[in-house]
């Protein structure tokens, strides 16, 4: 034995191919050997540090600024806030407790992890500090499951991937935020996980190796087909999920369900293929029908509220060309945005990133998952390009592409790191001779330390790999330089940013809150708007939609315009109406003025987050609203049969109400006295009909005989407007121009169907429908005969 090879009593092994006795291997041979055990536990811990360094950094700078206090860069934060707290208390899916179901918050699985830690004692602003821990865990998870895709390079490949991932500001800053960003990645990481369990169970002898595990795993027989279908379910529920949290996962799901069916083909056929792809789709399509159903039954839409209120597809004044030229803008803008902007401070050095992520779409050993976390990075932003908010927030809704591609840049990193990365994961060994093992050198040492020569230089051994590999780190070391000197000046921007947007939120939102709460409001008015009802713990009407109210369609309404969604707040019970408005008179022209108060305002120093500089609270006052008054006009002896509220959308769809689109109908509203004399104001909305182009609307005929139609409009201009019932000339109505409410009328003859279809098209001039009433003759009183004495 030799000296220093072994310890005594070290049990014997034999070397592979010979049957001597090997020397016990000394203490580098035991860490190459333990390695194995030793990695995972060590590059957890090493991938949690560098999640806690980062997190340290952005929440230290949000206690800093707010002087140790919770808070959150985003009021957005406090919506997801506000969906937990009343999950908690019993009341999923309600934005605000008594509101019913809303369908606004985009994530349906977030608020149910906040209402944990709700649940634990996380109540108040120290919900941020569960969100964080939520934060923290999820993109842990992340950059452990992120590090198998890297395993294909070699283990020690995976160290690259956490500072490379936290490296951009901007992803940082969101995940760190308290919204569902770094939950959604969580997510994700787990859905990979299921999806990638499903690839290495259907591994045979004898087939290409798909990339994924490099240590002989394609060497194991593969699973029975009882155990593949039970993963590839496993790997549909974990879609689902995935799905719930952020409905933009369908390119995620589908992806994911088609590398593991194109895995399964490869081994067992088409048929095998198309039920694996059924069932990790199956379960994320039945969760995406099963919320458009509840979102249809529960408040009479199929989509979402965020879905109708933020895509341009859903605006009925656009036409197709503008929507797709927004399209194109955003879709470019998302692009533009990161690489110009959060990747670096100069151009062109932000182009860096998506230049390291093409690298693992050269090396066979990594092509496969290179090409499915591309399919993602493009089809993610393709799909959020569609939301008119993408540009807001600091870019967040981007960021789950950001760290998708930020995975790729740590694979073309340890690409071009790696000395043997280049050559195919099942290649034959091509060395002419393996260097026999000198005597006394540990056995498992040598075989690894053997083998080095052949991957590097290949069967030649020649010096050229060496040199070639001698400039690839070169070129790496140079373009890591590269980027963290022109990232570093984001990264602190971000850290800054995130601190003082944590104390603007502070300042204005949650102090506003409180003194809500101090005046011990009903129902607080609020335009999406998530940390004044969570700091009141007040209920709220959001009036851009997103927040629900009942089936009222507010989110339909908000696209529309402001009259529209004060036509719906007109059908709010008067005692249930909010009794103050929190808002930013700005964003709502003459609002504040008309319906409000004002109070009292709160304002914000140094803004860098907030909708404005003084958010104000105002006492309501919603008496000019009068829902289901009869016109002025209205004789003795007539009664309403059908009333039509143009620019009141419950109104219209009951009346299969159509204004002439896009780029007409504009709602308009007006507050103006009574006609009929009370003394009071009355509002009310309406749409504009440009001259030449017609609405129309399903109406109820009279029955007793001839009656009238009666239509109400607020215009200073004249205009002369063409009435027909199903194509039957009825007549014009000649409108004069008016300061007040102005009513015109015209005879409807008798045989009408029961119900017709109304037409009104201005011939002169423009007009402004607000009102439309079908009138008939009222029943007279059945005669009774006199009470005898």
């Amino acid at each position: 034995m030799a000296a220093g090879s072994a310890f005594p009593g070290a049990p014997e092994a034999t070397d592979a191919g010979s049957a001597s006795p090997r020397a016990p291997g000394g203490w580098l041979d035991r860490l190459v050997a333990a390695w194995p055990r030793v990695d995972p536990v060590l590059f957890a811990a090493y991938a949690g540090a560098c999640v806690l360094y980062a997190a340290v950094a952005f929440y230290g700078a949000m206690h800093q600024q707010t002087g140790g206090m919770w808070s959150a860069p985003l009021d957005d934060v406090f919506i997801h806030f506000d969906y937990a707290r009343a999950t908690a208390r019993g009341y999923p899916f309600e934005w605000s407790e008594g509101n019913g179901f809303s369908s606004g918050n985009t994530s349906l699985s977030y608020p149910f992890v906040l209402a944990l830690g709700y649940l634990i004692g996380f109540r108040g602003l120290l919900l941020m500090q569960w969100a964080a821990i939520v934060a923290c865990a999820s993109t842990l998870g992340f950059l452990l499951v992120g590090a198998r895709l890297l395993d294909p390079i070699g283990r020690w490949a995976k160290y690259l991937l956490p500072p490379v991932a936290l490296s951009i500001g901007a992803l940082d800053w969101s995940l760190f935020s308290g919204m569902e960003n770094a939950f959604h990645l969580g997510v994700w990481a787990l859905a990979t996980l299921a999806a990638l369990a499903v690839v290495r169970a259907v591994r045979v002898p004898h087939v290409p190796r798909i990339p994924l595990d490099p240590g002989g795993a394609g060497e194991r027989a593969a699973a029975p087909p009882g155990r593949i279908a039970r993963l590839g379910w496993v790997a549909g529920l974990a879609g689902a999920l995935l799905y719930a949290t952020r409905p933009e996962s369908v390119v995620c799901v589908a992806v994911l369900g088609a590398y593991a069916a194109i895995a399964v083909g490869r081994a067992h056929g088409a048929r095998a293929a198309i039920a694996t792809l059924l069932r990790t789709s199956v379960p994320g399509a039945v969760a995406c029908v099963a919320q458009a159903v509840a979102n249809r039954v529960l408040t009479g839409e199929w989509a979402a509220s965020g879905a109708i209120a933020k895509l341009a597809l859903n605006n009925p004044y656009m036409t197709s060309e503008e929507k797709w030229n927004t399209y194109e803008f955003l879709a470019t803008y998302v692009v533009a945005r990161n690489t110009n902007h959060h990747f670096s401070d100069a151009l062109p050095w932000g182009w860096l990133v998506p230049a390291l992520a093409l690298v693992p779409l050269a090396s066979r050993r990594t092509r496969g998952f290179a090409a499915m976390l591309w399919i993602q990075v493009v089809g993610w932003l393709a799909l959020v390009a569609m939301n008119g908010q993408v540009r807001w927030q600091n870019e967040r809704y981007t960021m789950p592409a950001v760290a998708w591609l930020l995975v790729l840049a740590a694979m073309g990193l340890a690409l071009l790191v790696a000395r043997a990365a280049w050559t195919a994961p099942d290649a034959p060994d091509r060395s002419a001779r393996r260097p026999e093992r000198p005597e006394g050198a540990p056995a498992g040492l040598w075989a690894r330390l053997a083998a080095v020569p052949a991957r590097a230089f290949g069967a030649s051994g020649d010096r050229t790999a060496s040199g070639l590999w001698v400039a690839r780190v070169a070129v790496a070391l140079a373009l890591a330089a590269l980027f963290w000197v022109h990232q570093l000046p984001r990264m602190r921007d971000q850290i800054w940013f995130f601190g003082r947007a944590s104390r603007n939120i502070r300042d204005q939102h949650l102090v506003a809150g409180k003194v809500l709460a101090q005046l011990d409001v009903r129902r607080v008015l609020v335009g999406d708007a998530g940390a004044l009802l969570y700091a009141s713990d007040r209920p709220g009407l959001d009036i851009i939609g997103l927040g629900g109210y009942h089936d009222l369609p507010f989110a339909r309404a908000g696209v529309h315009g402001l009259g529209a969604s004060l036509e719906l707040i007109e059908r709010i019970p008067p005692e249930d109406r909010p009794d103050a408005l929190a808002i930013y008179p700005g964003w709502w022209g003459e609002l504040p003025a008309i319906f409000g108060k004002r109070l009292l305002g709160v304002p914000v120093v140094g803004n860098v987050i907030c909708g404005g500089a003084e958010k104000v609270i105002y006492r309501a006052d919603w008496s000019p609203l009068a829902h289901g008054e009869p016109p002025a006009s209205l004789r003795a002896d007539e009664q309403v049969l059908d009333e039509l509220d143009v620019a009141d959308l419950v109104s219209e769809r009951e009346h299969g109400y159509a204004f002439p689109r896009p780029q007409a109908g504009f709602v308009s509203f007006s507050v103006l006295p009574d006609p009929r004399g009370s003394g009071h104001d009355r509002f009310d909305a309406g749409r504009v009909i440009p001259g030449g182009r017609s609405e129309t609307a399903r109406l109820r005929a009279p029955r007793n005989g001839p009656g009238r139609l009666v239509v109400r409009t607020a215009s200073p201009r004249p205009a002369v407007v063409r009435a027909t019932a199903d194509g039957r000339e009825l007549g014009q109505l000649t409108l004069r121009g008016s300061r007040g409410w102005a009513e015109a009328s015209v005879a409807l003859p008798e045989g009408l169907p029961e119900t017709f279809t109304l037409t009104l098209t201005p011939i002169e001039g423009e007009w402004v429908d607000h009102h439309v009433w079908v009138l008939e003759r009222a029943a007279r009183p059945e005669a009774r005969p006199l009470a005898r004495p």
